[in-house]
This record gives C-alpha cells, sequence and structure tokens, in this order.
C-alpha cells in the first residue's frame, strides 16, 4: 500500500505539468525558457515579466491547419475569384474617393500609386473590415514552438513583437490578427511593422490599428524600400508561341530572364520592351489551360509582401479595376 502511494505520488508532479501544458502554460519547456532568458538579456523584459506572459498562452493549434492550407495553393482561376469581385473593388473606389486627399500626399512622397495602396489594403484587410481575430502573442508563441517546420521564423517573428509591443507600448496579450500573426490594417507581420512602418500623421508614433495616414504612408513605405520603380508597369500578358520551347524555361517571381530569352521560345507581347529588360515568366493556371504573363521589377516588389504569384497578380488586377473606376 505504501509503495502504491509514492508511485501515485511521484506521477502527480508528472500529472499537474501535462495539464499546465495542455491548458498553454509553455514555461516549464526548455526551449521556452531559453527563449525567455535570449529575449530577456536583450530587451526592457525581465525574465519573470515573460514567465507570467508564457503563463497565460492558450494554446492556437487549430490554426496549424489553415497554415498548411493557405489560399495560395489553389489555382489561379480560384484564387482570383475571392479577391477580384465586383463587392471589393466597388468598396476600393469608395475608400480612394474617400481619401483621396491623403492618397495623394502619400503618392507624392513615396511615389507608389494610389491604386497598388488601396488594393493592398484591400486584399489583406477589404479596407480594414476584416483584420483577424487571432490573438498574435498566443498565436505566435503556439506556432515557434509547436509547429517544427518554421519554427526559426516565428521565433523570431515571436521575439520582434515582443520587443514591438514595448516599443508602442502595446498590450502583448490584447493584440489580434491573422492566423499567421499579421496586424492591422496592412496585415504586417512584427518585423515588418518596426522595419517599415511609418509615422505619417506626425503624432510621434507609427500606428497600423487607427491611423490611416500612418497605415497607408506604411505601406507605400515598404514598397519603395522593396525597390519600387516609379512610373514604370507591373506585368504584361504573354502570348505562347512555341510550347516545347516554353517548357525549357522555369516560371517564377524573380526576373532571371531577360525579354530576349523570352522571346527566343516564341513568347510575344503588345508592351514595348527593349531585349535586355530583366523580366520573370509567369505561369498562372486558368480552368482549362496555363497563361503566361512577363513580370517586371515592380511584380517582384508585390511580391515582397506576399511571395506568392498569385497574390501579387490578385493585387495588380484589382488595382487597375480601382484605377479603372476612379478616372
Amino acid at each position: 500500500m505504501i509503495k502504491t502511494l509514492i508511485i501515485l505520488f511521484c506521477f502527480i508532479p508528472m500529472a499537474v505539468q501535462a495539464v499546465k501544458l495542455e491548458s498553454g502554460d509553455y514555461r516549464y519547456r526548455e526551449d521556452v525558457e531559453a527563449f525567455i532568458t535570449s529575449v530577456a538579456a536583450k530587451s526592457d523584459y525581465s525574465e519573470q515579466e515573460l514567465l507570467d506572459l508564457f503563463a497565460q498562452v492558450k494554446n492556437q493549434r487549430h490554426l496549424f491547419e489553415l497554415m498548411d492550407k493557405p489560399a495560395e495553393k489553389l489555382h489561379w482561376h480560384q484564387y482570383r475569384k475571392i479577391f477580384i469581385t465586383d463587392k471589393r473593388v466597388q468598396k476600393g473606389i469608395d475608400f480612394w474617393n474617400e481619401h483621396q486627399d491623403l492618397l495623394k500626399q502619400v503618392e507624392q512622397k513615396y511615389q507608389v500609386p494610389a491604386e497598388i495602396i488601396v488594393a493592398i489594403v484591400g486584399v489583406e484587410t477589404f479596407y480594414g473590415t476584416y483584420r483577424g481575430k487571432s490573438p498574435v502573442f498566443d498565436t505566435l508563441v503556439t506556432f515557434a514552438f509547436d509547429y517544427p517546420k518554421r519554427a526559426k521564423f516565428f521565433t523570431r517573428e515571436l521575439e520582434q513583437f515582443l520587443i514591438l509591443a514595448k516599443e508602442h507600448n502595446l498590450p502583448v496579450r490584447e493584440v489580434k490578427g491573422s492566423y499567421a500573426g499579421a496586424m492591422g490594417m496592412p496585415q504586417f507581420i512584427s518585423s515588418s511593422y518596426r522595419n517599415y512602418a511609418v509615422d505619417f500623421d506626425g503624432d510621434g508614433q507609427a500606428n497600423l490599428f487607427d491611423s490611416l495616414p500612418d497605415i497607408l504612408g506604411s505601406v507605400a513605405n515598404y514598397f519603395k524600400r522593396h525597390g519600387w520603380k516609379a512610373g514604370e508597369p507591373v506585368t504584361f500578358p504573354l502570348s505562347i508561341g512555341n510550347k516545347q520551347k516554353l517548357e525549357q524555361l522555369k516560371p517564377g517571381v524573380k526576373p532571371n530572364y531577360t525579354w530576349q530569352q523570352l522571346k527566343t521560345v516564341g513568347l510575344k507581347t503588345t508592351a514595348n520592351l527593349a531585349d535586355d529588360k530583366p523580366v520573370a515568366l509567369l505561369r498562372l493556371q486558368q480552368k482549362n489551360a496555363a497563361e503566361y504573363w512577363a513580370g517586371l521589377q515592380n511584380f517582384y516588389v508585390i511580391t515582397r509582401y506576399n511571395h506568392s504569384e498569385l497574390y501579387a497578380m490578385a493585387v495588380y488586377q484589382l488595382s487597375e479595376k480601382l484605377k479603372e473606376g476612379i478616372s
């Protein structure tokens, strides 16, 4: 009997810890402790402050399915239906008309077209309507420590978020965002917030949650810092010549080819491109066949916001429809 009691008492601490871990308390994990020690050593957080934050984490494993099945895995004809809709176009035109003076100021300073800026917030959050409901801190903790294939990225973003919260006096436990931890109307991840957000309204703080000048200015700054070329086109549709030769080229978003190289496989466009112009070969799957586009530097810049060619094309095509509605 005594031996049985001893065994039971030995298992009680383990059972309690298991319950704590299941409920989201990450304090007792060695990898979390190492992270806390590291962040405390190079930030204004104390270890106790971080321990208290981690003790309150609610595991967000239900978001793994969304991460594993993003819209960017769809074919183009499926993806396009989500973002290029009459409702999104009309709301974007209304948004542009309402804020045209501000957009002109942003466009003038950063030399990024208003239609691109508006299209970004249109694709990201339907012009601020859907900003995400997931707790950013809990989400980043869960992905950093329980999602091995992207642990490095999310561990870095978790650290950036904690520092961001200190810098901007954000309530760590209350900030909500996307299933991947992106925040505000433009859906910046934490590192992007710290590196590219600007204080366009001049109040001393870059606020991507409530300040529209800061939001639009930050999107434009992001594009400028990533190499947007003012006045240059984004992409052109191509007509196919020799399909057999075309298969020798590898599609991608980076402008790794010259226009001359694409011409040699029979691709054509109505655009006037110099033979030495750097271009990317874009392949988008429609319902019955693939279509091809020439992506220029500005198309590549859009993919720095989201690395998918589907995303970049949706932003571009939405921007074109917005511009048509304004003119």
